[in-house]
């Protein structure tokens, strides 16, 4: 019997939001994977980058106005410096845990660019905030730059930030170092903070200034590798909307046309929930026998078993 291949996305809820805090949380994350290496399933993992990209962005660009000889750095790079440092910390904690269970896997975090297309509407409507707090003299500088800015009030503060594009991964540049290594029994890390995101040139490849959302990456990777699971790991058991009685309704077991009705009839929390639900329909209607789960890091495994957490078929 072929080993079955899962895709798993995680969520932010595996690293934090600080150095220490992603080293302890990855523990956590680490030991879900183990369950299902256990389980015999072949993992390649894709993760959110949502706090590190924008903490990455803020110190480059922090360290250039120290310093005038240096420029700030691209969003391209700092999402590849992302994937670096998340990957680090989340590949020697997967090997541990693996180790401690007398279980001997390669764990490989691959460097992943993403194609989007320059034409995407994303670029025009941008929904991704990152970046430290701004000044109003700051932000206009930015607005100059041709760079988009927002104000906000938030428990973590207030005041003017940068936001960027989100536009839809079109292809994995990568893929085929990634299939010949879950080919090789790896366990792989890839396309980490949705991949970075780069326009086709003539001549190579060019960085975008974008972040790309981590579940239609996911969706995308789990098609290419013909997985036969999706599974997208949050800190809820379930996915959750608001009946119209403005009570919270959990969703269980989904089919395509069910979740698309949810979808169309936007139930679902744009910068939230809806990325899931559309990037796990996006899988499961590409292909035959497929499955998507959404569930809580820590029953990982019961969520494969579909005994827990919002299922798609």
């Amino acid at each position: 019997m072929n080993t079955k291949k899962i895709v798993v996305a995680l969520g932010r809820n595996a690293f934090g939001s600080t150095l220490p805090k992603q080293q302890e949380n990855v523990k956590k994350a680490a030991s879900a994977i183990a369950d299902l290496v256990e389980a015999k399933y072949e993992i390649v993992i894709t993760h959110s980058n949502g706090p590190q990209v924008g903490m990455i962005q803020t110190a480059m660009t922090e360290f250039s106005r120290l310093d005038n000889k240096y420029t700030v750095a691209p969003m391209s790079v700092c999402g590849a410096m992302s994937q670096g440092y998340i990957g680090f910390d989340l590949q020697n904690s997967i090997r541990t845990e693996l180790l401690h269970r007398g279980i001997y896997k390669p764990v490989s975090t691959i460097i992943t660019q993403v194609r989007v297309d320059p034409f995407d509407s994303a670029f025009h409507n941008p929904t991704k905030v990152i970046g430290r707090y701004m000044t109003k003299e700051e932000a206009e500088l930015e607005e100059h730059k041709g760079n988009y800015v927002t104000y906000e009030e938030t428990e973590e503060g207030k005041g003017y930030r940068r936001i960027i594009a989100s536009p839809k991964p079109i292809d994995i540049y990568e893929i085929d170092a990634i299939k010949a290594l879950v080919d090789a029994n790896q366990l792989v890390i890839a396309a980490g903070g949705g991949g970075i995101p780069v326009l086709d040139q003539p001549t190579g490849l060019k960085g975008a200034s974008a972040v790309i959302e981590k579940d239609y990456t996911a969706a995308k990777l789990a098609d290419m590798i013909h997985a036969d699971a999706l599974l997208i790991l949050t800190s809820s058991d379930y996915v959750s909307i608001t009946d119209e009685n403005g009570n919270k309704k959990e969703l269980g077991k989904l089919s395509v046309a069910e979740a698309n009705k949810l979808i169309e009839d936007n139930k679902l929390n744009p910068l939230t929930t809806l990325p899931k639900i559309e990037a796990a329909v996006n899988f499961v209607a590409a292909g035959t026998g497929r499955k998507a789960i959404i569930t809580n890091l820590v029953k990982a495994k019961a969520g494969v078993n579909l005994k827990v957490g919002t299922i798609i078929e």
